[in-house]
């Protein structure tokens, strides 16, 4: 029933929010602006995710080890893409997160060491987005002129980097309790891990290559869908704007960060005094790459192994 009411929850804040920013644009208008040129940019888009899940692979590999949950290369692509479909395609509680952890944890590594090895992946790529925002603030600020949409970068940013700071911080305290207390035993133990592979020389550098790399190219996916559309926006504007919306978008508040993306894109043009409607099209451009790649991890998943072992039983994530 809980997983009834959330999977339900998160379909209605995803289908106001769609219907609120689609009152925004002209459906035909943004049908006609795609031509058959357009085509080879979307195109191109569609590679740039593959690859941005390619590196993300790359840092997975790199922690699940440090996890006790050893992954080759080609597994860990299977098990991402197979995620992308559960994130992208499916209204359901069950994410592609959970999805990734079920197969490593089948896979012989166990629910802990996967469930670890996910969550410090995300934590990890959480705090990079953070790094990147608070990076690129002075131009970001130069370009949002309104002093509301200033505050709310700045206190959306240092929310992520406090939260990320507070994580890393735990794990370099020594009291006993927090190893052993129910509410924070597996959490602290993540962030040991994570300070583990982020300070040490054989970890860390890569790690932070692939990090930042994996949020550049999605602005780099997000830049191709302007030029699909000619949306009359520079590359600079949009690696100031696409980080923050992302960084949004991961609240899981609705599906696949379908209607959030959305909103929080067309506030954001506003805000950088760029047509709010521009915002929302490239938005649902960019939405509809991830899912034509999420498509594809449907397939990936029907023909898979894990898939046939599974059958028509569902897939159960321990609380």
């Amino acid at each position: 029933m809980r997983r009834i009411l959330l999977s339900t929850a998160k379909i209605l804040i995803s289908a106001a929010l769609l219907y609120f920013s689609l009152r925004k644009i002209n459906p035909f208008d943004l049908a006609a602006r795609i031509r058959v040129e357009s085509l080879g940019w979307i195109a191109l888009a569609i590679a740039v995710t593959f690859l941005q899940i390619f590196l993300g692979v790359l840092r997975w590999r790199e922690i699940s080890a440090e996890c006790g949950a050893p992954l080759d290369t080609k597994q860990a692509m299977r098990f991402n893409v197979i995620g992308t479909f559960f994130n992208q395609t499916l209204p359901s509680s069950i994410g592609g997160d959970a999805v990734r952890l079920w197969l490593v944890a089948r896979g012989g590594a166990g629910w802990r060491a996967a469930t670890y090895s996910v969550f410090v992946e995300r934590a990890i790529g959480l705090v990079a987005l953070a790094v990147i925002i608070l990076a690129t603030l002075p131009w970001s600020h130069r370009l949002i002129e309104d002093p509301h949409g200033r505050l709310a970068l700045l206190l959306i940013d240092l929310a992520a980097l406090a939260g990320g700071l507070v994580f890393l911080v735990l794990g370099r305290l020594r009291w006993p309790w927090l190893k052993r207390w129910w509410g924070t035993h597996h959490l602290y133990a993540c962030s040991v891990i994570a300070n583990r592979v982020m300070f040490s020389l054989k970890h860390g550098p890569k790690l932070a290559i692939l990090s930042l790399l994996v949020h550049i190219l999605a602005v780099v996916m997000a830049w191709c869908v302007v030029q699909a559309i000619a949306a009359p926006v520079s590359f600079g504007q949009m690696f100031q704007l696409v980080p923050p919306v992302m960084l949004i978008t991961m609240m899981p508040i609705s599906i696949a960060g379908w209607g959030v993306r959305e909103a929080t894109m067309g506030l954001a043009f506003g805000y950088a005094g760029l047509a709010a409607n521009e915002g929302v099209n490239v938005s649902l451009l960019f939405g509809a790459v991830y899912f034509a790649v999420g498509a594809f991890g449907g397939l990936v998943w029907i023909f898979s192994a894990e898939k046939a072992a599974q059958g028509s039983a569902p897939i159960e994530i321990p609380e």
